[in-house]
């Protein structure tokens, strides 16, 4: 299963999530929820069943690796300053999926990308997933994409 969402061009304010407006490959199977025009989605666990041993029991969970796209810079009415976006799973941010550039001038446009392994256990059902700006400014986001895809993660 992939499923691939996409955004042309926004402008995105400090702890906003970047919002997806576009399904080219939306997911057909229920495991991904997404609202055209949010920039939140809920990946289930509903049907992917790898397990994870814990405490010498069987846990059942979803994995899925989220891939994340964009490129970015400051918008012309900006300040320079550095533009910081990462990947946030429950309202937490992922420490190794913090993407960071410090442009030279205002928009002059950066290429930024992150992919990490989101783990949804079947207990909770889903977890939110989204991109959010984690800097202090606003940041012009063109051209992102994010990709939930289940085949490449195995045990």
């Amino acid at each position: 299963m992939a499923a691939e969402y996409s955004a042309i061009s926004q402008i995105v304010s400090a702890n906003q999530p970047v919002v997806f407006a576009n399904a080219p490959v939306p997911c057909s199977e229920g495991f991904i929820f997404h609202r055209d025009g949010t920039g939140i989605f809920l990946a289930s666990s509903r049907g992917l069943k790898p397990y994870r041993q814990c405490c010498k029991v069987e846990i059942p969970e979803a994995l899925y690796e989220v891939a994340f796209h964009a490129n970015v810079q400051i918008p012309a009415d900006g300040e320079i300053g550095t533009i910081s976006l990462a990947l946030v799973v429950d309202g937490e941010v992922e420490p190794a999926a913090i993407m960071s550039v410090t442009p030279a001038a205002v928009e002059e446009p950066f290429n930024i990308g992150t992919a990490s392994i989101v783990n949804v256990p079947a207990i909770c059902g889903c977890s939110r997933v989204s991109v959010r700006n984690i800097g202090d400014a606003d940041v012009e986001v063109l051209s992102a994409n994010i990709i939930f895809d289940t085949a490449g993660v195995k045990r």
